[in-house]
């Protein structure tokens, strides 16, 4: 099966248009030329791969899995372009990693602008996705490493485990939960939740508890980082899961009161990710190195056994 990658570019401009001739438009092609070319790749592939409707096309299931290897392919032509570009200008290496919402924002900054200013050749790409995201990555190359907390269940990782996050509630003064001791998840049901953007870690993380717990809680507002969630809960909007790390830092300047989560998912092991029996470039092994020696992980170091050695992920005993 041979696909030219201006078919993949064209295909994709057609998803996205919903049109075969605004997709012509755009590739200033002529229509017919583009119905040819659409034909072809059905033909290639063995099956349909567009619904012709009066309104314009829509992808059949193989035409929506199609696409998402199309995406996939010219995000990383698009990747390694930007990456020999930056060889040319003197770059000496250069480090892809997938990591969670909580290291984006909580460690990674401070990690990286020591590392950089140790490896001025060296460019890191840093994006935020979903733990299956990070895994699935990791596996397939995607990324060269990732960096999750909570349990791993893939085999094929090596897990570098260097710190432990833990989960906390932030409640305005005076709310009623502030009252407890310490506080379950099924507590905070009845009230007002301060949840993260659709696409974080920690927002699906508390997605799935509500999946276990076959409640929803009433999620009624919708930010983009723990310190507009922090924001939210010292304006009486509602009370938010964060880390423990932003509750403290944010609780120096906000009117906020934390609370111990009395749950065993509340305390999770953060790990960076690599694929297992890799060798990995000396600087991004610096880069794990620099994330496991971070002066910020120190507490949470403490709190827990010491690490044992890097080990490869082992299938789980049961869903959590």
């Amino acid at each position: 099966m041979n696909i030219d990658l201006r078919d993949l570019t064209l295909f994709s401009l057609i998803a996205e248009t919903q049109s075969l001739t605004k997709a012509a438009e755009r590739n200033y092609l002529s229509l017919p030329a583009v119905s040819a070319r659409v034909k072809n790749l059905e033909a290639n592939a063995g099956v349909r791969l567009l619904y012709r409707t009066p309104r314009g096309v829509a992808l059949t299931p193989a035409g929506q899995s199609l696409l998402r290897h199309a995406r996939t392919v010219l995000n990383e032509i698009e990747h390694m372009k930007s990456e020999l570009q930056r060889f040319g200008e003197g770059v000496q290496g250069s480090i892809r990693v997938f990591a969670n919402t909580t290291a984006v924002t909580e460690f990674m900054p401070e990690v990286l602008a020591t590392f950089l200013a140790a490896h001025p050749k060296v460019d890191v790409n840093l994006q935020e996705r979903p733990t299956s995201e990070i895994i699935r990555g990791v596996l397939d190359g995607t990324t060269d490493l990732g960096i999750t907390s909570g349990p791993v269940t893939a085999d094929g990782l090596e897990l570098h485990t260097f710190s432990t996050d833990r989960l906390v509630l932030a409640v305005t003064p005076g709310h009623p939960l502030e009252a407890l001791d310490t506080v379950h998840f099924a507590d905070i049901i009845d009230y007002d939740y301060i949840g993260l953007h659709q696409g974080s870690t920690l927002q699906a993380f508390v997605d799935q508890l509500m999946q276990n717990a076959r409640r929803r809680l009433h999620i009624r507002v919708q930010v983009s980082n723990f310190e507009s969630v922090c924001r939210m809960v010292e304006a009486g909007v509602g009370v938010g899961i964060v880390p423990e790390s932003a509750a403290r830092r944010n609780s120096k300047t906000m009117e906020i009161s934390i609370k111990t989560l009395d749950e065993e998912w509340a305390l999770r092991e953060r790990h960076v990710l690599s694929r297992y029996g890799d060798s990995l470039p000396s600087y991004a092994q610096a880069l794990i190195d620099s994330i496991m020696n971070y002066p910020g992980h120190a507490a949470s170091r403490a709190a827990r056994p010491p690490a044992s050695e890097p080990h490869a992920a082992q299938p789980p005993s049961a869903a959590r």
